[in-house]
This record gives C-alpha cells, sequence and structure tokens, in this order.
C-alpha cells in the first residue's frame, strides 16, 4: 500500500538511468578478445622485456578498459562517456597500427579484407558461443604473418562496433541531452508543482 497523501503527484522517474552493463555491449566483448589475444600474441612473438610488448599490451587494455569506464560514467555523463568510448576507439587504431608495423618491418603481407584467409577469420565473430578459444589456434600455434592478422581483423570488427556506438550515443545525446540538462528538468518541474497542504494535528482542549 502506497505511503503517499492522496492526490499527491506520481514521483519523477531517477534522475540516474539504468547504466553499466558493459559485458553485454558487443564491442567490449571483441575488445577484451583483443585483450587477450594481444596479451598471447605478444608473448609469442615481441620481447617481454621491449617497450613495444608493454605498449601493446596497454593499448588493447586501454581500449577494454575505457569502454567498461564509459558505461559506469553514463549514469552521471553522457559527455564523459562519449570522450571514453573515443578514447577506446583511438587506443585500438594505435594498436592497429603496431599490427600493422610488426608485418611492415619483418616484410610480411597485410591481409585485405577480400582475401579467403580474412574471410575465414570474419566470419568467425558469427560463431555461437564465441570466446578465446574460438581464436585461439590461429594465434597461438599459427605463424607470425598469421597471428598478425587474425588480430588486424579483429581489431578492424572492434573499431566497426565502437564507430556505431559513437554515433548513437552523439545521437542521443543532442536528442536527449545528459545528467545536467536531466537535473534541470527536475528542478523546473519541482518548482512546478502546486505546494502540498499543510496537515495540522487535532490539539485536545486542556482540562479546565
Amino acid at each position: 500500500m502506497s505511503n503517499s497523501p492522496p492526490n499527491s503527484p506520481p514521483n519523477p522517474p531517477g534522475l540516474i538511468p539504468p547504466h553499466g552493463g558493459f559485458r553485454q555491449l558487443k564491442s567490449y566483448q571483441m575488445a577484451e578478445l583483443v585483450y587477450d589475444l594481444t596479451v598471447a600474441f605478444c608473448d609469442r612473438f615481441i620481447d617481454p622485456k621491449s617497450r613495444t610488448h608493454d605498449q601493446m599490451v596497454q593499448a588493447a587494455r586501454s581500449g577494454k578498459q575505457n569502454i567498461a569506464e564509459g558505461s559506469q560514467a553514463s549514469g552521471t555523463s553522457k559527455k564523459m562517456e562519449l570522450k571514453l568510448v573515443g578514447v577506446a576507439r583511438a587506443s585500438l587504431e594505435e594498436l592497429l597500427l603496431d599490427y600493422g608495423d610488426f608485418l611492415r618491418t619483418r616484410s610480411l603481407p597485410l591481409w585485405t579484407k577480400d582475401q579467403p584467409q580474412a574471410q575465414t577469420v570474419r566470419r568467425l565473430a558469427y560463431a555461437p558461443n564465441r570466446s578465446f578459444s574460438t581464436y585461439s589456434s590461429h594465434v597461438l600455434s599459427s605463424p607470425p604473418e598469421t597471428a598478425a592478422n587474425v588480430l588486424v581483423c579483429l581489431i578492424h570488427q572492434t573499431n566497426y562496433l565502437l564507430d556505431q556506438q559513437l554515433r548513437q550515443l552523439e545521437q542521443a545525446f543532442l536528442q536527449n541531452g545528459g545528467f545536467t540538462e536531466r537535473l534541470y528538468h527536475a528542478r523546473q518541474t519541482a518548482r512546478d508543482l502546486p505546494p502540498r497542504p499543510a496537515f495540522h494535528r487535532h490539539r485536545p482542549n486542556p482540562p479546565q
């Protein structure tokens, strides 16, 4: 049973909308795969004491972490979510260049998206219950050319998802604003509500 006084206005919706849930985002799932496979790739082919090893792992981690942080920040700042997803996108672009440099400096070919090998990897994105093991054999036991190109394919797919996510976030922000706008409208609505009537308790007459 409600404890609100009769004829009271309905409670306004919460200022902070549901947020988080980043593990359900396809962009996060792909970025997590890129991170895990990059760690495996670097441990196989890059000197663990080199700066390149650290930079590639950190770029992959930044892609994953900033998607998660953006999702968590979205409840109170759509602007911050946009910024963090943009940082994730930039980090993965940096990682993509690292894989390109790996192939180029070793005179290994970079697959085009229409090559049969690339098409095989691209189709794995639709595999049921896709996980690290879906791609592990292509990275853990394949020659460096194959391993690097598999990661290039995965990063391109992740960046495509992030580009879509950024466009959706930008459109939602333009149409609905962010937390500051919601807070302003909530305060205006509260000011426009009629004041609630005061309730006075009946006091018994003092004894004569």
